[in-house]
């Protein structure tokens, strides 16, 4: 399901930099007084105590999952179903020039190789098998009997299956999600047609700009079947989820949360009850030194977009990824811009013996031979979960 508070965090902790740190510290140790004796320059001398990322200088590839787990708090907000399921998965890339934030999603119903994984501390193992993505999350879960073993089962399908290195995860709820939403305060968003579904709660939401608090936004994502939701597919899903994220995140930064400790306090709080973190990611000079190193990002420098894929042949409700998959995961991988960049005006002037306007080839320097898809024309209606594009396309209001 909806993932974009683990992305949240990110896009917090991406804009929060140094300040943000220090809340975190706060948070995490539960001390009431610090002393800021060490964190304040003296008059007539500069020092800069930015922290440092200890990934830099090098990419990194974070695994986001969703735990459809609905039990407990999360049973009255999803149901109470047996088990523990991830609907939604989504590879997080992170330039190692720390200026591009790149999210693909894999649709839950991929046809893919799931390789055998261990599900117990002996090292017994599942049998390798063809079958659908989400079935690895379900394998670990059920057979191992925690999160541990779901993770793992995932992150090794999806290293197996792209040939991408997944250096960190996290693994988050329903309930976690509403939390964080309310403590943004909502998150703004356009919605195109009047949308009603009776499966998702009898979600009802009116055309027009809208602020959805946790809960319902939480319905919003999860909805699939009902009046203004497209085919009712899966893959239609996702696109709402990504435009959401791309919500989510335009509102962290827009409100500027860094001016106001008392909301960051909560979202904070929000944040460290509810995610599940691979050790280094959850540390806390791990999470500051990334912040820092992420401050200068733009918004269309975060890309959004569903691995491609088609229908597959022995069954329509299940999917393939095609050939142009093979292109976005070796890009990845090679640490290039997923999808071409848009090519800069034409130049009015030209070097001797060269023409004027000349455009530099688009794969020079790249270091790879990999051809990446063409960037939509900045005029082309991007569609969500069908195409690539950046936070800086979406638009919150209508």
């Amino acid at each position: 399901m909806l993932r974009g508070l683990a992305l949240t965090v990110v896009a917090v902790l991406a804009f929060g930099a140094t300040s943000a740190a220090a809340v975190w510290v706060k948070l995490y140790s539960g001390v009431t007084t610090v002393d800021v004796s060490g964190l304040v320059t003296p008059i007539g001398e500069e020092e800069s105590n930015d922290p440092d990322d200890p990934n830099a200088g090098n990419d990194l590839n974070i695994l986001v999952m969703g735990s459809d787990q609905r039990d407990g708090e999360n049973a009255a907000l999803g149901g109470d179903v047996a088990g523990m399921r991830s609907d939604t998965t989504i590879v997080m890339h992170i330039s190692a020039d720390r200026t591009r934030v790149e999210m693909v999603s894999i649709p839950r119903d991929s046809m893919v190789d799931i390789p055998a994984c261990i599900v117990s501390p002996d090292g017994a193992t599942t049998g390798a098998e063809f079958g659908q993505f989400n079935a690895a999350f379900a394998y670990g879960a059920d057979l191992g009997g925690s999160i541990e073993y779901a993770a793992a089962c995932t992150i090794q399908t999806v290293q197996n299956n792209t040939g991408v290195s997944i250096d960190e995860f996290v693994v988050v709820d329903f309930s976690g999600f509403v939390q964080m939403i309310d403590a943004l305060g909502g998150v703004q968003m356009c919605i195109p047609q009047d949308i009603y579904s009776e499966k998702a709660d009898n979600l009802t939401l009116s055309a027009g700009t809208q602020t959805l608090d946790g809960y319902t936004a939480l319905q919003y994502a999860r909805a699939r079947t009902g009046t203004g939701l497209g085919d009712g597919s899966d893959t239609n899903r996702l696109g709402r989820q990504q435009q959401l994220i791309a919500s989510i995140m335009q509102s962290v930064l827009s409100k500027n949360m860094l001016t106001d400790l008392g909301q960051l306090m909560t979202f904070a709080q929000a944040a460290t009850s509810t995610l599940t973190l691979s050790p280094d990611l959850a540390s806390l000079d791990t999470m500051a030194g990334i912040a820092y190193s992420l401050r200068g990002v733009r918004t269309e420098n975060m890309t959004f977009m569903t691995i491609p894929f088609a229908a597959w042949s022995e069954n329509k409700n299940r999917v393939i990824w095609t050939s142009e998959a093979d292109a976005i995961w070796a890009n990845m991988a090679a640490d290039v811009p997923i999808v071409a960049q848009p090519e800069p005006a034409p130049t009015q002037t030209s070097a001797p013996g060269g023409d004027a306007g000349a455009q530099p080839d688009p794969g020079a320097g790249t270091g790879t031979d990999v051809e990446t898809p063409a960037a939509p024309s900045p005029s082309a209606t991007k569609t969500p979960g069908k195409d690539a594009f950046s936070a800086a396309d979406i638009s919150t209001s209508c």
